[in-house]
């Protein structure tokens, strides 16, 4: 009897508990970050980040919210 393993993901919800995407895979491709993924369940996704956006994304972050991304792999 062969057994699959389950591909470990990540799953981002919306606002009312549902699933927007489901992450398969994050990995570097050159200087961007790749984010392999499933849409509503269904669709297939591949997001690139780049440097100048990473740069972006994190103007957007205040103290607080630096410091809540630190500890959030530590809560319940």
């Amino acid at each position: 009897m062969t057994q699959r393993r389950k591909v470990p993901s990540a799953t981002i919800l919306d606002a009312q508990g549902n699933e927007l995407m489901a992450v398969r895979k994050i990995e570097q491709d050159g200087n961007t970050l790749v984010i392999r993924g499933k849409i509503f369940g269904a669709m297939p996704m591949v997001a690139r980040l780049t440097p100048a956006e990473a740069r972006a994304a994190l103007k957007l972050l205040d103290l607080r919210t630096i410091l809540f991304l630190l500890t959030l792999p530590f809560r319940k």
